[in-house]
């Protein structure tokens, strides 16, 4: 396996132990969400799904006889399944809804109030309220009023003062009532009464009557319900979620009764308005035939005549056909008028023609399309406005029909204008052939014919007439039910299942995004890896980080860090192996204080000289001197580096102390802190004491300050064979230490630079198995470790 392959391992072992070492919150915080999740469901109100399916059903499947001939042709969703998703549209009209919410009381809602919860009663409620004010005031209401029974008669009212479930209720607050009361309240009287059958009169038996206003109920169910229906399918599903199943069905089922009602009222309207219109044709032919009638009885009368002459017979014969043809034409010349007029007429209150029975197939084509689009247009009206894009476009729709159906009728009176006229003609000819007839046969003749005129219009008018009664009774509704709506009472909302999976899901995302997003922001160094992505320097080894109190190891000691150090003590031998015939000098140094710099020169110090080694442990850091410390030895008058450098009279043997219990280990202790230590350490007599010990030490340790921060270190650091730059791990900005660290190394400011991370832990840095060869190794792993051994 490559290097890189090796390092994505690692950096996914990092990771995975990272969150591992955690796993006591993560766990905390899942059972937390599991619990939440729990109670949650405990005191949720559920929602619950009702179902309905209907059939929309076109014209022609909505007549319980066949139709007549002048109704046939294509029904309102033959052509395009649009039409279908307008009828959805109009299922979900304010008008609909309207009328749904007010004949279920839904406006009015009444709750039994528990110390958590409350809970809904849709079906027979304890109470009744009624009030003395109109629908259209009581619609408009938004409150909710609080009841508290005190005994089967009396009870406590609230206001809406908007107290929560938690709150107890003082009774002191509350303004007792008599069941049957009348009531004065700002939207006006109402009287409570109890509903015998359902009414338990039971002390702290609080309930919330909830009046909300019905627009704002009717916005609600547009956005709830849903329609849904198949492509190219007139089955149509409704859908509905309530905290009650019985509401929701009850609704559904409302909502299809009040859409059949408003279709077969729209289909009923066109022959209401055609019934209309044969009425009062009929009244007007009716007085004209009885006029006529009389002339002709008038006539009888006066000329004394009982039947025809047999001679008229003879000259009438021929010319029967032609009188016949003259009323066929005349009666359709004065049907077109009659629709001429309805179509102009702007003040009729309906758009809606009236089918009289012109047999002309594109008059009735016509006259059919428009009373189906003018139907359309009113049912959108129900719950749009005028400026609706739909609506204009259904207008202009009905006036071209109607402008066509102007022309055709035009049309066609101009035509059957000109066969009456010749019709006229023919007859004038006939009549001449009659001219020496009695001129009181012709009188009589003339008026016999004009009664003819008026009793086939009467006829076919009484006709139409019935064929239009037997018409309203022959539709049925157009959405035609296949399934009633119906709820499998199993809640849809909230999901258990979902639920505790969101709630387990959140566990584990709450403090693994946390632990993620401290790690990503933490800039701190940690391990190896984290200082070699930031510093191409060579690396010497790591110090773990110990429980123990002792700062120094021992010569027998078998910790890992004393291991540590041994190991730091070999490769510091085979560094420096090429230095010979004289001292090999080692400064240790850091980016800032309090980074482990005196400790671990202390600790090398000592390492090296249980090698029976000679060691000169020179105190340079006389800004912040800490080895006596470590060595626990008092510091008091004890002359050391400082001293030395500042009296020309001492002599270097005279600042070394000589360890007691380490015969080769020697130490000249930093000496009196000084004012100026940068220029004290520019002194010649630095460079007299590191010549002066040159031959008698094999190694000379220098602790030496923080170059970080000051410069004292790189005043003297021409003296060194190795640097060891010490990084505390979990303490140093990893910005300060790039910032610092790799200009001194590049610039070789610092002669055989090397990095120590001081202050490792096992968990984090791959220290886990101890040093020692078996001596302390077989503490037992974590089990996460074992995954990756």
């Amino acid at each position: 396996m490559d290097k890189t392959g090796i390092l994505k391992i690692n950096e996914i072992k990092r990771g995975v132990e990272l969150y591992m070492r955690y796993w006591k919150i993560i766990l905390f915080c899942v059972i937390l969400g599991i619990a939440l999740a729990h109670v949650y469901l405990r005191y949720a109100d559920y929602e619950y799904l009702a179902k309905a399916t209907i059939q929309i059903k076109d014209d022609k499947q909505s007549q319980k006889l066949p139709s007549l001939s002048e109704l046939t042709g294509g029904g309102i969703f033959s052509k395009e399944n649009d039409k279908i998703k307008d009828e959805t549209k109009v299922m979900l009209s304010r008008n609909l809804l309207h009328k749904v919410i007010t004949d279920l009381d839904l406006n009015i809602q009444y709750y039994n109030q528990g110390k958590i919860k409350e809970l809904e009663l849709y079906k027979n409620p304890p109470l009744k309220i009624s009030f003395f004010e109109s629908d259209s005031i009581i619609n408009k209401v938004d409150t909710t009023l609080y009841l508290k029974i005190k005994s089967p008669t009396e009870f406590l009212l609230f206001q809406d003062d908007g107290k929560t479930l938690f709150t107890q209720r003082d009774d002191n607050l509350g303004t007792i009532h008599t069941f049957g009361d009348r009531i004065k309240t700002g939207f006006g009287d109402m009287v409570i009464t109890p509903n015998m059958e359902q009414f338990n009169a039971k002390n702290s038996n609080n309930l919330k009557i909830k009046l909300t206003s019905v627009p704002k109920l009717v916005n609600k169910y547009q956005r709830s319900i849903l329609i849904s229906t198949a492509e190219a399918s007139s089955i149509v599903t409704l859908e509905l979620q309530d905290k009650v199943p019985q509401k929701a069905i009850d609704i559904l089922n409302k909502l299809v009764e009040a859409y059949n009602a408003d279709v077969l009222a729209d289909k009923e309207e066109v022959v209401r308005v055609t019934s209309e219109f044969i009425n009062n044709r009929l009244e007007q032919v009716t007085s004209d035939l009885e006029n006529v009638d009389l002339n002709a009885e008038d006539i009888q009368k006066r000329n004394r005549l009982t039947a025809l002459n047999s001679q008229a017979d003879l000259y009438l014969q021929s010319g029967r056909q032609t009188e016949n043809q003259i009323n066929e034409v005349s009666n359709r010349i004065e049907l077109i008028s009659f629709l001429e007029s309805e179509a102009t007429d702007d003040s009729k209150t309906s758009d809606v023609l009236p089918i009289v029975g012109i047999e002309d197939a594109n008059v009735a084509q016509i006259t059919r399309s428009h009373n189906e689009l003018v139907a359309q247009r009113d049912r959108i009206l129900n719950s749009s406005s005028e400026k609706n894009p739909i609506v204009i476009k259904l207008n202009n729709q009905i006036d071209a029909l109607k402008s066509n159906l102007q022309a055709s009728l035009r049309n066609m009176k101009e035509t059957s204008q000109m066969t009456l006229d010749n019709l006229y003609r023919e007859d004038a000819r006939i009549r001449g052939q009659l001219y020496a007839a009695p001129t009181k046969e012709r009188q009589f003749k003339e008026i016999q014919r004009q009664q003819g005129i008026k009793e086939s219009l009467y006829l076919y008018l009484l006709e139409k007439r019935e064929e239009s009664a037997i018409m309203l009774g022959m539709y049925t509704s157009s959405a035609k039910i296949i399934d009633n709506a119906y709820s499998n009472y199993m809640p849809v909302a909230p999901k258990s299942m979902f639920t505790y999976l969101a709630s387990v899901l959140l566990g584990l995302a709450i403090p693994i995004g946390f632990i993620y997003a401290r790690n990503l922001l933490d800039t701190k160094i940690y391990h190896k890896d984290d200082i070699q992505e930031i510093l191409d320097i060579p690396y010497i080894g790591e110090i773990p980080k110990t429980s123990r109190k002792e700062h120094l190891i021992k010569k027998v000691d078998y910790s890992p860090k004393a291991e540590a150090f041994r190991i730091v003590r070999s490769n510091l031998d085979f560094m420096l192996k090429s230095v010979t015939g004289r001292s090999k000098i080692i400064f240790v140094t850091s980016t800032k204080a309090q980074e482990g710099k005196s400790h671990t020169s202390t600790n090398i110090a000592h390492s090296i000289s249980f090698s029976e080694k000679r060691v000169l442990l020179i105190e340079m850091d006389i800004r912040v001197p800490k080895i006596l410390h470590y060595l626990k030895l008092d510091s008091t008058n004890i002359k050391g580096l400082s001293d030395y450098i500042a009296d020309k009279s001492l002599k270097p043997d005279d600042v070394i102390y000589k360890m007691k219990d380490n015969k080769f280990l020697d130490i000249i202790p930093s000496g009196t802190i000084p004012p100026n230590p940068s220029e004290l350490l520019m002194s010649k007599r630095v460079d007299e004491l590191f010549k002066y010990f040159d031959d008698k030490y094999e190694y000379i340790i220098v602790d030496t300050s923080a170059v970080g921060i000051v410069s004292d270190t790189l005043l003297v650091a021409h003296h060194a064979d190795a640097f060891v730059y010490v990084v505390s791990a979990n303490d140093i900005d990893k910005r300060l230490l790039a910032h610092v660290a790799q200009p001194l190394y590049n610039e070789k400011r610092l002669p055989n630079m090397t990095f120590l991370l001081n202050g490792t832990e096992g968990g984090s840095t791959g220290y886990g198995y101890g040093y020692g060869y078996g001596y302390g190794s077989d503490k037992k792993k974590p089990w996460y470790k074992t995954l990756f051994s």
